[in-house]
Protein backbone atom coordinates (compact mmCIF):
# COMPACT_ATOMS: atom_id res chain seq x y z
CA UNK A 1 0.00 0.00 0.00
CA UNK A 2 2.82 2.20 1.11
CA UNK A 3 4.39 1.97 -2.90
CA UNK A 4 1.04 2.72 -4.22
CA UNK A 5 0.78 6.09 -2.08
CA UNK A 6 4.31 6.94 -3.03
CA UNK A 7 3.60 6.11 -7.05
CA UNK A 8 0.81 8.13 -6.74
CA UNK A 9 2.47 11.03 -5.33
CA UNK A 10 5.48 10.72 -7.50
CA UNK A 11 2.59 11.13 -10.39
CA UNK A 12 1.33 14.43 -9.21
CA UNK A 13 4.46 15.50 -8.09
CA UNK A 14 4.79 15.53 -11.95
CA UNK A 15 2.05 16.34 -13.23
CA UNK A 16 2.54 19.67 -11.08
CA UNK A 17 5.39 20.35 -12.97
CA UNK A 18 3.82 20.96 -16.19
CA UNK A 19 4.81 23.74 -18.31
CA UNK A 20 1.74 23.76 -20.70
CA UNK A 21 3.95 23.81 -23.40
CA UNK A 22 4.28 20.18 -24.85
CA UNK A 23 1.17 18.23 -25.08
CA UNK A 24 0.33 15.72 -22.32
CA UNK A 25 0.44 12.17 -23.86
CA UNK A 26 -3.14 12.55 -23.10
CA UNK A 27 -3.59 15.23 -25.26
CA UNK A 28 -1.26 13.42 -27.80
CA UNK A 29 -3.73 10.47 -28.39
CA UNK A 30 -6.06 12.80 -28.83
CA UNK A 31 -4.29 14.70 -31.26
CA UNK A 32 -3.92 11.88 -33.61
CA UNK A 33 -0.03 12.41 -33.73
CA UNK A 34 1.18 8.61 -32.80
CA UNK A 35 4.87 7.60 -33.54
CA UNK A 36 5.63 4.40 -34.99
CA UNK A 37 2.85 4.69 -38.41
CA UNK A 38 5.93 6.43 -40.54
CA UNK A 39 8.91 4.22 -41.93
CA UNK A 40 12.44 4.78 -40.48
CA UNK A 41 13.12 6.75 -43.36
CA UNK A 42 10.14 8.40 -43.55
CA UNK A 43 8.78 11.95 -42.50
CA UNK A 44 5.43 12.98 -42.06
CA UNK A 45 4.78 16.37 -41.93
CA UNK A 46 1.95 17.19 -39.67
CA UNK A 47 -0.14 20.53 -38.75
CA UNK A 48 1.35 20.08 -35.08
CA UNK A 49 4.91 18.80 -35.92
CA UNK A 50 6.20 15.69 -37.80
CA UNK A 51 6.93 12.45 -37.09
CA UNK A 52 10.19 11.57 -38.33
CA UNK A 53 10.63 7.43 -38.84
CA UNK A 54 9.39 6.05 -35.03
CA UNK A 55 9.57 9.45 -33.37
CA UNK A 56 6.52 12.44 -33.06
CA UNK A 57 7.62 15.88 -32.34
CA UNK A 58 5.26 18.38 -31.31
CA UNK A 59 5.75 21.87 -31.19
CA UNK A 60 7.89 22.95 -28.73
CA UNK A 61 9.87 19.78 -29.00
CA UNK A 62 13.81 20.24 -28.58
CA UNK A 63 16.17 20.62 -31.37
CA UNK A 64 18.72 18.22 -30.99
CA UNK A 65 16.21 15.60 -30.65
CA UNK A 66 14.46 16.46 -33.98
CA UNK A 67 17.30 17.11 -35.72
CA UNK A 68 18.66 13.64 -34.70
CA UNK A 69 15.75 12.04 -35.78
CA UNK A 70 15.48 14.06 -39.03
CA UNK A 71 18.98 13.04 -40.24
CA UNK A 72 18.29 9.46 -39.23
CA UNK A 73 15.32 9.35 -41.65
CA UNK A 74 16.33 11.76 -44.36
CA UNK A 75 20.36 11.85 -44.66
CA UNK A 76 22.70 14.20 -42.89
CA UNK A 77 21.84 18.13 -42.59
CA UNK A 78 22.71 20.55 -45.77
CA UNK A 79 22.54 24.03 -44.41
CA UNK A 80 21.56 25.43 -41.12
CA UNK A 81 21.55 29.50 -40.54
CA UNK A 82 19.42 32.06 -38.39
CA UNK A 83 17.23 34.86 -39.05
CA UNK A 84 17.26 37.41 -36.53
CA UNK A 85 15.02 39.92 -37.93
CA UNK A 86 11.96 37.27 -38.30
CA UNK A 87 8.72 39.00 -37.43
CA UNK A 88 8.02 36.53 -34.92
CA UNK A 89 11.82 37.17 -33.35
CA UNK A 90 14.53 35.35 -34.24
CA UNK A 91 14.63 32.15 -35.70
CA UNK A 92 17.49 29.16 -36.27
CA UNK A 93 16.54 26.69 -39.08
CA UNK A 94 18.08 23.57 -40.48
CA UNK A 95 17.47 22.37 -44.07
CA UNK A 96 17.70 18.34 -44.93
CA UNK A 97 17.39 16.17 -48.14
CA UNK A 98 14.04 16.36 -49.18
CA UNK A 99 13.70 19.97 -49.95
CA UNK A 100 12.06 19.78 -45.85
CA UNK A 101 13.74 23.10 -43.78
CA UNK A 102 12.88 23.05 -39.57
CA UNK A 103 12.27 26.03 -37.76
CA UNK A 104 13.33 27.03 -34.00
CA UNK A 105 13.18 29.09 -31.84
CA UNK A 106 14.66 28.99 -28.02
CA UNK A 107 15.89 25.59 -29.17
CA UNK A 108 12.55 24.25 -29.86
CA UNK A 109 10.48 23.38 -33.23
CA UNK A 110 8.59 26.12 -33.55
CA UNK A 111 7.83 24.89 -37.35
CA UNK A 112 8.64 23.64 -40.57
CA UNK A 113 8.19 24.16 -44.78
CA UNK A 114 8.52 21.74 -47.61
CA UNK A 115 9.60 22.53 -51.09
CA UNK A 116 10.75 21.80 -53.80
CA UNK A 117 14.79 21.44 -53.67
CA UNK A 118 17.05 23.84 -54.24
CA UNK A 119 19.83 24.05 -56.36
CA UNK A 120 22.91 21.92 -55.60
CA UNK A 121 20.83 19.84 -53.02
CA UNK A 122 22.34 16.47 -52.54
CA UNK A 123 18.96 14.15 -53.00
CA UNK A 124 18.00 12.21 -49.48
CA UNK A 125 17.73 8.54 -48.42
CA UNK A 126 14.53 8.98 -47.13
CA UNK A 127 11.19 10.76 -47.96
CA UNK A 128 9.15 13.68 -46.78
CA UNK A 129 5.37 13.64 -47.20
CA UNK A 130 2.14 15.48 -45.83
CA UNK A 131 -0.26 13.71 -44.34
CA UNK A 132 -3.28 13.66 -46.78
CA UNK A 133 -3.68 14.04 -50.51
CA UNK A 134 -1.74 17.22 -50.96
CA UNK A 135 2.11 17.10 -51.16
CA UNK A 136 4.46 19.00 -52.92
CA UNK A 137 5.01 18.87 -56.69
CA UNK A 138 1.04 17.96 -56.51
CA UNK A 139 -1.12 19.40 -59.08
CA UNK A 140 -3.26 22.54 -58.54
CA UNK A 141 -6.64 20.21 -58.65
CA UNK A 142 -5.34 18.30 -56.01
CA UNK A 143 -5.07 20.96 -54.00
CA UNK A 144 -8.10 22.84 -54.53
CA UNK A 145 -10.09 19.40 -54.15
CA UNK A 146 -8.60 18.82 -50.47
CA UNK A 147 -10.85 19.42 -47.49
CA UNK A 148 -10.29 23.25 -45.84
CA UNK A 149 -8.98 24.20 -49.03
CA UNK A 150 -8.76 28.18 -49.43
CA UNK A 151 -6.78 30.84 -51.26
CA UNK A 152 -5.50 33.77 -49.24
CA UNK A 153 -6.99 36.64 -50.78
CA UNK A 154 -4.11 39.70 -50.94
CA UNK A 155 -1.32 37.37 -50.46
CA UNK A 156 1.69 39.70 -51.16
CA UNK A 157 4.09 36.16 -51.19
CA UNK A 158 2.63 34.96 -54.55
CA UNK A 159 -0.71 32.69 -54.83
CA UNK A 160 -0.85 31.47 -51.52
CA UNK A 161 -3.56 28.79 -49.92
CA UNK A 162 -4.57 26.97 -46.66
CA UNK A 163 -5.76 23.93 -45.75
CA UNK A 164 -7.87 24.34 -43.03
CA UNK A 165 -6.52 26.35 -40.14
CA UNK A 166 -2.77 25.38 -39.30
CA UNK A 167 -0.98 24.62 -42.75
CA UNK A 168 -0.28 27.31 -45.80
CA UNK A 169 1.03 26.60 -49.05
CA UNK A 170 1.78 28.30 -52.31
CA UNK A 171 1.03 27.18 -55.77
CA UNK A 172 3.26 28.32 -58.99
CA UNK A 173 2.16 27.39 -62.41
CA UNK A 174 -0.60 24.36 -61.86
CA UNK A 175 1.54 22.77 -59.19
CA UNK A 176 2.29 23.17 -55.46
CA UNK A 177 5.56 24.43 -54.55
CA UNK A 178 5.77 24.69 -50.92
CA UNK A 179 3.85 23.63 -47.75
CA UNK A 180 4.31 25.02 -44.67
CA UNK A 181 3.44 24.96 -40.89
CA UNK A 182 3.74 27.25 -37.39
CA UNK A 183 6.19 30.23 -37.07
CA UNK A 184 7.68 31.14 -40.19
CA UNK A 185 9.87 33.99 -41.44
CA UNK A 186 8.10 35.04 -44.45
CA UNK A 187 7.80 39.46 -44.78
CA UNK A 188 4.71 40.27 -46.34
Amino acid sequence: MRRIVLALAGVLVLAGCDGGEVPSPAEREQGGMPAGEVAADAVELRPEGLVAGPEAFYFAAGQKEVETALAKALGAALRSGSNPECGAGPVTFTDFPGGLTVHFQNDRLVGWNWHLAQDGDTPGRGTVRLAGAVQVGSARGVAEAAPGFAPVEGSTLGEEFALGGRIGGFIAGDKVEMLYAGTQCFFR
